[in-house]
C-alpha cells in the first residue's frame, strides 16, 4: 500500500499543474472540526504541514476551495454513449457533488480528479474520458466555473482494469505559486452494472 500511495501522489504532482489553481493562503481549510463530524474520515499531517484526507463514499471533503462528496459509482464492460472501453478495461462512473466555498468564483477542470485502484503499478490511475461531447447525462464538462456558494452534480466516466471493484477517488491541493497543499482520497467499492 505504501508504494501505492507514493506512485499515486508522484502521479499527482506532476499531472495536477492542470486541478484548480487559485491563489490563496496555504491550507486555508486547516481548521480539521470537520473531520470529528464524520466518523469515515481519517486526517494525517506530513511534517511539511500538509495533510491526507481519507474519506469513504458520502464522505464530504473539504478542500481550499470546495467541497466534495462522491455519492455513488458504478462500473460497466458495456459501452457507454458510442464510447467503448479498450480491450481488458471497463467504463467506471463516479457520481459527485461539488460546492464552491471560496470567496470568488472558481475554475473547475476534469482533471482536478482522478481516479485510482489497488495495483502497485505507476500507472494505477486514470483521468476522466475525453470526448467531443457528452457520451452519459449528467457527465461533467471538461471545464466549467462554480460562482460562489454554487453546487453543481453530475458525473465523470473514468477507464480501468477490468477486475477491480474498489477504486479511490482523489484530489490535490495545488496553487498558483506552484506549491502544494492537502491531499484528498476517497475509497469506494463500485457496483457492476
Amino acid at each position: 500500500m505504501k508504494k501505492f500511495l507514493a506512485a499515486m501522489l508522484t502521479g499527482i504532482m506532476l499531472l495536477s499543474i492542470a486541478g484548480c489553481g487559485k491563489t490563496g493562503i496555504q491550507n486555508a481549510g486547516a481548521d480539521d472540526s470537520w473531520v470529528e463530524d464524520d466518523d469515515d474520515v481519517e486526517v494525517h499531517e506530513y511534517s511539511d504541514g500538509t495533510k491526507l484526507y481519507e474519506g469513504r463514499m458520502g464522505s464530504e471533503m473539504k478542500t481550499a476551495w470546495f467541497n466534495f462528496t462522491v455519492n455513488d459509482a458504478y462500473y460497466t464492460e458495456d459501452a457507454i454513449g458510442g464510447y467503448t472501453p479498450s480491450d481488458g478495461n471497463v467504463l467506471v462512473v463516479v457520481d459527485l457533488t461539488i460546492k464552491n466555498t471560496f470567496s470568488e468564483t472558481i475554475p473547475m477542470f476534469d482533471t482536478d480528479f482522478q481516479l485510482q485502484w489497488n495495483d502497485d503499478a505507476d500507472d494505477a490511475y486514470s483521468f476522466p474520458v475525453v470526448t467531443n461531447e457528452e457520451i452519459i447525462k449528467g457527465q461533467l464538462p471538461e471545464e466549467y466555473e462554480l460562482k460562489v456558494k454554487e453546487s453543481k452534480s453530475g458525473v465523470y466516466v473514468f477507464e480501468a482494469p477490468a477486475g477491480n471493484k474498489d477504486f479511490s477517488l482523489s484530489f490535490l491541493e495545488y496553487y498558483e505559486d506552484d506549491t502544494e497543499g492537502d491531499l484528498f482520497f476517497v475509497y469506494f467499492t463500485a457496483d457492476e452494472k
